[in-house]
């Protein structure tokens, strides 16, 4: 009898290992920069879920949420003509995704106007910069456009 249960708790807890082996866990997703040769150069995170500061986009059919870093990264990358591609891992090595991710977004299709290299060194601080800008000349923009001059309290 005694037999019996040790062989009952032995698979059980072989079939629960089995079943932690089996689970998908975490999958991390990169932008990842790679030379001619195929080696590692650098890497950007990208995330499946919304949160402050990311832009929603899609590289070969899928969303994902970036920095503007990282788009203005990758086409620094891609003019460099290094090899740039999404990725994913789930613990076995790194799986390409989506080949020539520029061929999908560009900073102008997030709505970014400044040059990647400015985006890229001060870490996307500039593009806040530049909204905050634009949020206060539009603030001076209200009203009727024709009446411009007409009307003002000093004028009546």
């Amino acid at each position: 009898m005694l037999r019996v249960m040790m062989m009952a708790a032995a698979l059980a807890v072989t079939g629960s290992l089995a079943h932690a082996g089996n689970a998908t866990g975490s999958i991390d997703y990169f932008m990842i920069s790679r030379g001619d040769d195929g080696m590692f150069l650098g890497s950007h995170k990208i995330f499946l879920r919304e949160a402050d500061g990311l832009t929603q986009v899609q590289y070969c059919g899928r969303s994902y949420w970036v920095r503007p870093v990282t788009v203005a990264w990758t086409q620094l990358e891609m003019e460099n003509s290094h090899e740039v591609r999404v990725e994913f891992n789930r613990g076995k090595g790194w799986r390409p995704i989506c080949e020539r991710p520029t061929d999908y977004v560009t900073l102008e299709d997030i709505g970014v106007t400044v040059d990647p290299y400015i985006v890229v060194l001060s870490e996307g601080s500039e593009i806040t910069r530049v909204n905050k800008f634009q949020a206060v000349s539009k603030s001076f923009q209200r009203g009727d456009k024709t009446k411009r001059g007409a009307g003002t309290y000093h004028s009546n």
